[in-house]
């Protein structure tokens, strides 16, 4: 009996790459690229049961806890860093990744097999029944990943796994699974490819909801970023400018004069008059 292998892991329908012209090559991969939002979009409901279960714990003083391995836990690292700058909200996301903060830059993969380290790499941050952990892993099968969320959930942590094959021990220990069918790698098992560009998507989906229903966006406007360089001022003034029709100068006094875009966007009284 041949050996089964999950879709991440399988063949594809491409085959003998190294025959494809370059832009045969590039359509190829754009192809494939393209059944990523289509399995994001199935996994919806699943995302906003997710999103419902840690909004509320946040709002309980409670952190959001992105952990995995190699790729996945890069992602999970990067999405979390993008929230204080954006939205101004510290220690809200927080990215783990095994092997630590090294694992970023150079691979460490044997540091997904041990079971246990998750767990010990969470003891940092004294985790409680208001926390939420996010487990990361395209295969469904990382024993980082997969350890850590059974002993979260058994420490009463909400639980959810974002996961690329159907299934999955992964998705089977958490208390919700986001289970994205992206199928094949057009290289396989390269999971950073259309399987990371899926986990991505659903990250941006968690924390953008989480930030948007906790107040941190008006209209569209990001009113609690922080304008901590010339762009990210500019773009501050803009808001201004727009939101009350003043030429940039009397938006840069305004910004100066509030002293956080927050303040800047809020009508005085006489304003409202």
């Amino acid at each position: 009996m041949s050996e089964s292998f999950p879709g991440t892991e399988s063949s594809g329908a491409h085959l003998a790459l190294e025959t494809l012209s370059t832009g045969e090559l590039l359509r190829a991969i754009n192809a494939e690229d393209r059944r990523v939002a289509d399995a994001v979009a199935a996994a919806l409901p699943a995302i906003g049961r997710v999103v419902d279960a840690i909004v509320p714990r946040i709002r309980r003083g409670g952190r959001v806890f992105y952990l995995g391995a190699g790729t996945s836990g890069r992602l999970g690292v990067l999405d979390a860093s993008e929230i204080p700058p954006t939205y101004g909200a510290e220690n809200v996301f927080v990215g783990i990744i095994a092997g630590g903060d090294g694992a970023l830059r150079t691979s460490s993969e044997g540091a997904e097999d041990d079971e246990e380290a998750g767990w010990r790499d969470l003891q940092a941050f004294a985790p409680g029944e208001s926390d939420s952990l996010v487990g990361l892993a395209a295969s469904g099968r990382t024993p980082y990943v997969l350890g850590t969320i059974r002993r979260a959930r058994e420490a009463g942590l909400f639980t959810a796994a974002v996961v690329c094959n159907a299934g999955s021990p992964v998705a089977a220990a958490a208390d919700v699974a986001v289970e994205l069918a992206t199928g094949p790698e057009i290289v396989r098992g390269s999971t950073r490819m259309k399987a990371g560009t899926a986990e991505k998507m659903v990250l941006n989906m968690l924390s953008t909801a989480a930030m948007v229903q906790l107040g941190h966006v008006k209209g569209n406007r990001m009113i609690d970023m922080r304008p901590a360089n010339r762009k990210l001022r500019e773009r501050a003034e803009g808001m201004v400018m727009e939101a009350f029709g003043i030429p940039r100068e009397a938006a840069r006094a305004r910004l100066d004069a509030a002293g956080s875009l927050r303040a800047a966007l809020e009508e005085t009284p006489r304003e409202k008059a």
